[in-house]
């Protein structure tokens, strides 16, 4: 049976992990090395830290983070945010990332993801898709944060971003971001029934069983929040523990 991975996203802006609702309003959290050893103390299978300001400024992702958290964990983590090169590939994963996330510039600059994984494997590419539904009732993909609507259709760009060779896909529901109200499984299941690898559920997990809907009905292999974990309102082993008792395989 598949293990299903419980992933802590943490956003890094100035140096320090913050957490908004549907990417507005952000407040200070924790400096991001000290949250990343706490989570794998905890039982985090993975990490995810997102340079969240960092395509709509224009620069490059701040890597001194990176090195320092490399140091404080012993699972893997992926890096997102400002991914615009090759060669950003090539520096996140030298400081000491497992994977890096592109969004903003792979749609820009779809050949990235196949020369990426071409270079480095497809299990290092993770996709990372923004995704909010329109009037027409179909789901349309946005960069820059939130901030900039594609018009490319979410289903469509899913199946591209894997035929490209990205091996993972990050699906976070803007709507859904920080209400804590449940993952958008509509969504999720449209997207797991098109692609043949790993999809991640991201934004809106509010309280346990918002992650065991999510990974039965919708069969995601991973679930990644954000605000229930740094607040503590959700322990990671009390989730894991709960999983469990629903007939899901984790790592315990």
């Amino acid at each position: 049976m598949l293990t299903r991975r419980i992933i802590p996203c943490l956003d890094v802006r100035d140096g320090r992990v913050v957490k908004g609702k549907k990417f507005q309003n952000i407040v200070d959290v924790e400096d991001p090395e000290v949250l990343g050893e706490f989570y794998s103390k905890a039982g985090a299978d993975e990490l995810v830290f997102y340079d969240i300001t960092a395509t709509n400024e224009a620069r490059k992702i701040s890597l001194e983070f990176i090195e320092k958290v490399a140091s404080k964990i012993n699972i893997p983590f992926c890096v997102g945010g400002g991914v615009n090169s090759i060669d950003d590939f090539t520096e996140i994963l030298r400081k000491g990332a497992d994977k890096v996330s592109v969004n903003s510039a792979a749609v820009k600059t779809p050949e990235l993801i196949t020369l990426a994984s071409l270079k480095y494997g497809a299990q290092c590419v993770v996709l990372s898709m923004d995704v909010k539904k329109v009037d027409s009732g179909k789901w349309r993909v946005y960069v820059n944060g939130g901030r900039v609507d594609t018009g490319l259709d979410a289903l469509e760009w899913a199946i591209e971003g894997v035929r490209l060779g990205a091996g993972e896909l990050v699906v976070n529901s803007i709507d859904a971001d920080g209400m804590k109200e449940g993952y958008d499984l509509e969504l999720l299941k449209a997207i797991t029934s098109r692609v043949g690898v790993p999809v991640i559920a991201s934004g809106g997990a509010g309280k346990l069983d918002d992650f065991a809907k999510a990974v039965i009905e919708a069969d995601v292999d991973g679930v990644l929040a954000a605000s229930v974990f740094h607040y503590k309102e959700i322990e990671i082993k009390e989730l894991k523990e709960y999983l469990k008792s629903k007939g899901i395989e984790v790592r315990l």
